[in-house]
């Protein structure tokens, strides 16, 4: 398969400083950056399209490094997750190839993360805004974590194109104090707890 074709990438961040109660001491940093690209299978039905993730793999990497940069280094990264909008000359199935390279990218990035990257995906017209959830990179029941950043572009996805998504934290929800599983807890055996 071609390398991907590339039409824009958008890189947002967005700052929480409370929620209604008191500032927090340190803000809540989220950031998402998103990959505009040619869809290869748009238009038609392609039994064997697993070979594309492969191609994904870097562009996976060129994300999740800039989005660890832009919110301070790898180090300051505690949440994350992933998302694709397919335009609509595709499928569903297009957008979860990006599972893999889009996943495995940010954990490498930030040093063999253990927790699952939660992930949504929809078929969707440019303006399409979707929900990307949240949860810690190293224990998935930490409750704190447990959030979402809503993204999408105005012109994008076009119908024969894939708006592939990758979010980022610092932190927990401002205001955190629904209990359940701390960071300070985190045993790390399991990417559960």
């Amino acid at each position: 398969m071609p390398d991907p074709v590339i039409r824009k990438i958008l890189t947002v961040e967005e700052e929480i400083h409370h929620e209604g109660g008191p500032p927090a001491a340190t803000p809540l940093r989220k950031a998402a950056i998103v990959a505009v690209i040619a869809n290869p299978f748009a238009g038609r039905y392609e039994a064997d399209i697993q070979p594309f993730m492969e191609d994904l793999k870097p562009l996976g990497i060129q994300m999740a490094s800039r989005l660890a940069v832009m919110l301070g280094g790898t180090d300051a990264v505690q949440g994350y997750g992933k998302g694709a909008i397919v335009g609509t000359n595709g499928e569903i199935e297009h957008g979860a190839l990006w599972h893999v390279p889009g996943g495995y990218a940010m954990r490498e990035v930030l040093g063999g993360a253990k927790a699952i990257v939660p992930s949504t995906k929809k078929v969707g017209a440019p303006g399409t805004r979707l929900d990307v959830p949240i949860t810690h990179i190293d224990a998935s029941y930490v409750r704190g974590h447990f959030d979402a950043m809503e993204v999408g572009l105005n012109d994008a996805p076009r119908a024969d194109e894939l708006a592939l998504v990758l979010v980022m934290t610092t932190g927990a929800r401002v205001h955190d104090r629904a209990g359940g599983l701390k960071v300070e807890d985190i045993k790390g055996e399991d990417g559960l707890r």
